[in-house]
């Protein structure tokens, strides 16, 4: 008769914070996920979309204001399956409406889910961001996600619908000029995403 496999350890915070400050760490359902600092395109993309929205929605410059748009912020959710514990997550950018969270949390995380949630996907994380974040998000009702692919130059869309579920992707490809919700009160033009 063999041996009963080994029940493996769940991480915890304390194992994320260990983490070396040279590595993006984050914990979803007891497992720990480390990965390599974005590189210089993904970074650029990233980069990029957050300055096209913090203008119009963020400072209100050119557009309606009224929103926290961020660079990865730290997010916690009660881990489901082990009470005390948290998931952790930290998407690529985030936004929140400054009617659900009129200030920014004192403390070093955000308890309150987004309103958006955006994912720059990177060969190294595109599997994570779809398969384990994605439905964390949907989980915790963030209403609107964005995984965007700056080398296939594709911008997924996703809406929360019923039962906490994302609707189908709308994709948007390469130079295409489109108007987003929740971002629609401006057009978005895709080419300035992408590293010439």
């Amino acid at each position: 008769m063999g041996q009963p496999a080994e029940k493996q350890r769940r991480a915890t915070y304390a194992d994320l914070e260990a983490v070396p400050p040279h590595k993006v760490a984050e914990l979803v359902r007891g497992t720990l996920h480390v990965f390599p600092r974005p590189a210089p395109r993904h970074a650029n993309t990233s980069s990029v979309l957050g300055i096209k929205l913090g203008g119009p929605f963020g400072l209100g410059d050119g557009g309606p204001g009224g929103w926290w748009i961020l660079d990865e912020p730290e997010l916690h959710f009660p881990d489901p399956d082990a009470p005390g514990e948290v998931d952790a997550l930290v998407p690529d950018l985030a936004g929140w409406r400054r009617e659900r969270m009129p200030e920014l949390p004192e403390t070093a995380y955000f308890a309150l889910a987004p309103d958006w949630v955006c994912e720059v996907l990177s060969p190294s994380t595109a599997s994570f961001d779809r398969d384990e974040k994605m439905p964390v998000y949907a989980r915790e009702g963030v209403r609107y996600a964005w995984l965007v692919d700056p080398i296939a130059r594709t911008l997924e869309v996703y809406v929360l619908g019923e039962e906490r579920r994302w609707g189908a992707a709308v994709v948007h490809r390469d130079a295409a000029r489109v108007r987003i919700e929740p971002f629609d009160a401006i057009e978005l033009d895709l080419s300035m995403l992408w590293a010439k």
